[in-house]
């Protein structure tokens, strides 16, 4: 019996890390823009002086208010609310991520010298590394890098042509 539930919860498991990394792979620029704000100075400062346990419970905060956000946009795309359910589900992982992850950059050394946390961060980074070996992943993140390279460049270009057209505008208007 148990080998009959391996299978489903180990699928179960794969996807959901794959969802988290492809949306921690979206929220680093965030996290990286936050982290040069100035009103985030002080906050940050804040942040670093806590000692490791108070580190670890202001990084649950958000994974315990945000997480609960799943099952509900789970809810509401199964009862025929799809935009709604994507609408909650996206920003409820977005901000989760971002927070969680500018947390953790933080306070790395302080979370990690609990022994418990250590543990279950080098357990994660296991499955995470077996994952992103998967050639299922490898084929994800290129299509991703490919299709985000072909977005920017459409909008340099789009931008560049409203440029060149605001030229030719105020060249008339003279």
């Amino acid at each position: 019996m148990t080998r009959l539930w391996n299978t489903p919860v180990f699928i179960f498991a794969i996807v959901y890390f794959i969802v988290d990394a492809v949306f921690s792979y979206v929220t680093r620029p965030i996290t990286a823009w936050m982290a040069r704000q100035r009103l985030m100075e002080r906050v940050r400062v804040r942040v670093a002086s806590l000692p490791p346990y108070p580190s670890l419970a202001l990084f649950a905060v958000p994974v315990i208010i945000l997480e609960p956000a799943k099952p509900l946009s789970a809810y509401l795309i199964g009862t025929g609310h799809f935009s709604p359910g994507a609408v909650t589900f996206i920003a409820a992982e977005v901000l989760k991520l971002t927070l969680v992850e500018r947390l953790f950059q933080l306070n790395k050394e302080k979370l990690l010298s609990i022994p418990a946390f250590a543990w279950g961060y080098r357990y994660w980074r296991t499955m995470m590394d077996m994952v992103e070996s998967l050639a299922v992943w490898k084929t994800a993140r290129r299509v991703a890098v490919q299709a985000g390279n072909m977005l920017r460049a459409a909008f340099h270009r789009a931008r560049s042509d409203r440029a060149c057209v605001a030229r030719i505008d105020r060249s008339r208007a003279s």
